[in-house]
């Protein structure tokens, strides 16, 4: 049964769940409305309510983003019978803190991703998030 959690105060499952190793998927609008979901990885900041996918500049998710300024965006993590969503408005950064920051969390996570001189972040401000209780 899906339940609603606080992006703040996830609780310290979420939090496990949210730093596990586990793919999820993106979902970004793109220039017609028409939904992209794209596999990512992302890591979550629930201090900030912040989750972070690192990309490039020219991705087509990053374009998406760009071109629909504070647009809403969900990612999706699934794992058996654990799954939640995050829901929130996202902005592409690509300022070297907040490419550091991402980059840094994602080689946490997941492991050290390869260098790149177009590496961008996509935040997003999460304000929702529903998962399985």
């Amino acid at each position: 049964m899906a339940r609603r959690i606080d992006p703040h105060d996830p609780g310290a499952d979420i939090v496990e769940f949210l730093t596990e190793r586990h793919l999820a998927t993106l979902t970004t609008h793109n220039a017609r409305g028409d939904l992209q979901v794209t596999p990512v990885g992302f890591t979550y900041e629930p201090e900030r309510a912040l989750a972070r996918v690192i990309t490039w500049a020219d991705s087509i998710k990053a374009r998406n983003i760009a071109a629909n300024p504070e647009s809403q965006v969900a990612v999706c993590q699934v794992d058996g019978g654990r799954w939640l969503t995050v829901y929130g408005s996202a902005v592409v950064a690509d300022s070297a803190e907040a490419v550091e920051q991402g980059v840094t969390r994602y080689a946490a996570r997941y492991r050290q991703p390869k260098e790149r001189d177009d590496r961008v972040v996509i935040e997003i401000s999460v304000d929702r998030i529903v998962g399985s209780g």
